[in-house]
This record gives C-alpha cells, structure tokens and sequence, in this order.
C-alpha cells in the first residue's frame, strides 16, 4: 500500500509525462464496439507503427456518452485542449491522423466539440 505521499508523487510524475505527450482515445464501450470502434482502434494503432510516430499515445476508454455519434475519437493534447470526432470511419481516422495528429489542424467539418484547456 502507498501512502497519501507516495501517490502524490506518483500522480504528479504522470502529470508531468501527459504534458508531453498527445492521447488519442477510442472509445470502447459496448456502443462504441457495435458501431466499429475497435477496428478503427486496429487502424489507428497500426498507422502509429507504420509510420513510427512518436509523442502519442493510442489509449482505449470506455463509454465517452455520445451514442448516436460512435465511433468515437478524442485527442487530448500536451496542452491538455480536446478535440472529439464523431462518425469516425476508416477513412477519417486516416484524415484524422494526417491533419490533426501528425500537421496539428484540427478537422472542423468531424468535430463534436474542442475543448481548450
């Protein structure tokens, strides 16, 4: 068992490792695997191996709320700003990934909402 202490710290070091990195979340609740989530899970972990990028991390999450609108994908910025796309197909996880993750221009016409931290 940690102390109050020991997880404080622990909290913190991976606080501090977010901040350098960028999270692309899927979600993977029932909804969401219904509608195609986990193969586009499947693509976007492959395209991050394809194409070797660094800085990101492919995460999968459960239930994000949005139902009618799976799959779903949000990335969460270093900045901590988060970006959630509906509708996510093949072929907009491939756009995702070009615009958004690797050029940094978010994709105005797939976005539900963009949260600025």
């Amino acid at each position: 068992m940690h102390s109050k202490t020991e997880l404080e710290a622990i909290r913190e070091k991976r606080r501090a490792y977010l901040k350098t990195r960028t999270r692309i979340q899927v979600g993977l609740g029932t909804c969401g695997i219904a509608a195609g989530a986990d193969r586009i899970h499947a693509y976007l972990q492959e395209a991050i191996e394809k194409e070797n990028i660094e800085g990101v991390d492919l995460v999968q999450v459960g239930c994000i709320g949005e139902c009618a609108f799976e799959p779903l994908v949000e990335i969460v910025e270093a900045t901590g700003d988060r970006t959630l796309y509906v509708n996510v197909t093949k072929q907009r996880a491939e756009e995702i990934m070009k615009e958004h993750v690797i050029g940094g221009k978010k994709i105005d016409k797939y976005r539900l909402c963009y949260a600025k931290k």
